[in-house]
């Protein structure tokens, strides 16, 4: 074995090791085996940069940019809007619903973006109809997974497996060519994980996000603006009535507070609402109805602002800036402690303004006690959270202050709009007829679905910035040039030698299986991407030693890496559920793992019609 094997061997061993035990972040990892192989001159520096010029990776790229447009545009949830409606169906008929329509839309779109929209309508389904949300979403994330192996574009693995195999000469993979492996694929797997489902814990939102974070609904101050539609409306004719989602606890007009309003009171501009609703239908009704959330001030008390916001310049500067909305909990021992929402904008909030508080749950703050209350009387207490509207330059200097924690920030999400939802849409279906007809591949239908998205004013650059996930990138990136080392070494080929060795009077069959749960036992320690870009080569030089097709074995190292079911760090949806607190490491194990055993026999008897 020359040394250069033995480098690449070492450099690999440290890699899994550290995607197992997770020390650094992926992309960090990523960056260090680029520095790693160019150092041991197992690439060069031109190599080690090419998988950030790699079609497979700005194909992904692309996609995930596509993503964000489809979400920020609320085309994903459009698609998934009527899915509450479900909510009647009994629970062994809603799962298998939910995994198909789960999978379809996840052979086009990004699957980790499709599964974060049906987690929030699971929790949402939770919530109001007590649908058990740990019988749904690990069913969810495995049908992802599975939807998204029908397709070219369906998930990154397949992409990085196809561009592999061109490099190294074999014929590419069409759009849909082995689409009805992956539809089988996923009727086995939504009869497996139905069955098995009754294994899976009962919890649901009550029992799990807010039990462990004892939080009610958020409680704010809408103002109605001089356009609103909610003018010479009478309470019982508008939302405030309607909209279970929402709950007027008093109306405040000219300094009069009216608590609990009657349905005949007319509504005028200038009317301040004290609303406790969740910070969606708050955005929602905000941009419906043409409602400021910042409550007007008396010149007295713009003049106490004006005091207290002075570092920020003028509130024009501000204002160019963009606005976030930041989650902050309350600590024992701040300063917070005692004050209310209007006695916090005289204190230095490093110029944050304070807009709402979520009140701890607490037996005796009813809705009733906090209608009795002006939202500005309510007194802070430790453990609840302050809602605070910030920019970035501000969001910077806040993190000093002792006493909070910075939960989350809520980027604002106005009501989306129709007409950029459908140019989304529409755009979407062409790139995949494109894509899917062969009249542009995916890379050139995609960059021509940004470029349609931009000049449309459908996406912004910003946009882009902040939401893509740039781990993945970084990681493919790196995991190229690991590739190509593999190649300039020859490791890739000794492997595959001592496979063959292995192999040696064993039928094909048999090699198909092993090569299978070698990929997929692989997958579900280290990323599918990482497990695709290792096992690719080795694959196709299987094939080439015992003189076969190579396709079933590239076809058989796609949907291995891609089926890591049977832990939850394999794949990055199953993380995601994993980390709600809902699910133990045992029912990835065990459900995950017979689905995975039970595709590994029914994946080889199909792949080998091809050998």
């Amino acid at each position: 074995m020359d040394l250069a094997i033995i480098e690449v061997f070492i450099i690999l061993g440290i890699t899994i090791f550290l995607f197992v035990t997770e020390l650094f972040p992926v992309d960090k990892i990523a960056i260090f085996i680029i520095i790693a192989l160019m150092l041991t001159g197992l690439v060069t520096p031109e190599e080690g940069i090419s998988g950030f010029s790699n079609t497979a990776t700005i194909t992904v790229l692309a996609l995930m940019i596509i993503a964000v447009a489809l979400e920020d545009n609320g085309v994903i949830a459009w698609f998934t809007r009527g899915l509450q409606r479900l909510s009647i169906i009994p629970l062994i008929l809603l799962i298998p619903t939910f995994m198909i329509i789960t999978a379809s839309i996840s052979s086009f779109i990004s699957t980790t973006a499709v599964v974060i929209v049906f987690i929030k309508i699971i929790f949402q389904l939770s919530e109001r109809y007590g649908v058990a949300a740990g019988k749904l979403l690990l069913p969810v994330s495995f049908a992802g997974i599975l939807g998204g192996s029908c397709t070219l574009m369906g998930t990154s693995t397949n992409l990085i497996v196809n561009s592999v195999a061109q490099n190294r000469g074999v014929e590419k993979l069409g759009f849909f060519e082995f689409a009805w492996f992956g539809v089988i694929f996923l009727l086995i797997g939504v009869v497996v994980v139905t069955i098995g489902s009754k294994f899976l814990p009962k919890k649901n939102v009550s029992e799990g996000l807010e039990t462990d974070y004892e939080i009610d609904n958020l409680i704010t101050t809408l103002t109605i603006n001089g356009d609103s539609p909610l003018i010479g409306k009478a309470i019982q004719d508008t939302f405030l009535f309607k909209d279970t989602d929402v709950t007027l606890l008093k109306l405040i007009r000219d300094r009069v507070v009216t608590n609990a309003p009657g349905k005949y009171i007319t509504l005028a501009e200038n009317d301040r609402l004290v609303v406790m609703a969740d910070l969606e239908n708050i955005e929602r009704i905000s941009a419906e109805e043409h409602l400021t959330q910042r409550a007007l001030r008396s010149k007295k008390e713009q003049t106490e602002e004006t005091k207290v916001a002075d570092k920020d310049k003028s509130d024009t500067k501000r204002d160019k800036q963009e606005i976030q909305l930041v989650e902050v909990l309350v600590l024992p021992g701040s300063a917070f402690i005692g004050n209310t929402l209007n006695n916090l904008k005289r204190l230095k909030l490093e110029g944050a303004l304070p807009i709402a508080i979520k009140k701890r749950k607490n037996i005796r703050n009813t809705t009733e006690r906090l209608i009795r209350k002006d939202l500005n009387q309510i007194r802070i207490k430790p453990g609840d959270r302050i809602l605070l509207e910030i920019t970035q330059t501000e969001l910077n200097t806040l993190e000093r202050l002792e006493g909070i924690v910075i939960l989350k920030m809520h980027e604002s999400s106005n009501t989306k709009n129709p007409k950029r939802m459908y140019i989304t849409a529409a755009i979407l279906v062409a790139v995949v007829t494109m894509a899917a007809s062969g009249l542009l591949s995916i890379l050139a239908s995609s960059l021509t679905g940004i470029g349609l998205l931009l000049a449309t004013n459908s996406l912004e650059m910003n946009k882009i910035y902040h939401k893509v996930d740039w781990q993945i990138f970084f990681l493919l990136a790196g995991m190229i040039p690991l590739g190509v080392a593999m190649t300039n070494s020859g490791a890739d080929l000794w492997l595959s030698e001592q496979l063959l060795n292995l192999f040696d009077g064993k039928n094909n069959l048999f090699i198909l299986a092993a090569l299978f749960m070698i990929t997929m036992i692989l997958s579900g320690s280290i990323s599918n991407n990482a497990t695709a870009v290792i096992m690719a080569p080795i694959a196709i030089s299987v094939a080439a030693g015992l003189d076969l097709p190579a396709k079933p074995f590239i076809l058989a190292v796609m949907f291995a890496a891609n089926f890591s079911f049977f832990t939850p760090v394999g794949y990055q949806t199953n993380t995601l559920i994993y980390n709600l607190g809902i699910y133990r490491f045992k029912h990835f194990f065990i459900i995950g793992g017979i689905l995975s055993i039970i595709l590994c026999v029914a994946a080889t008897l199909l792949l080998s019609t091809l050998l």
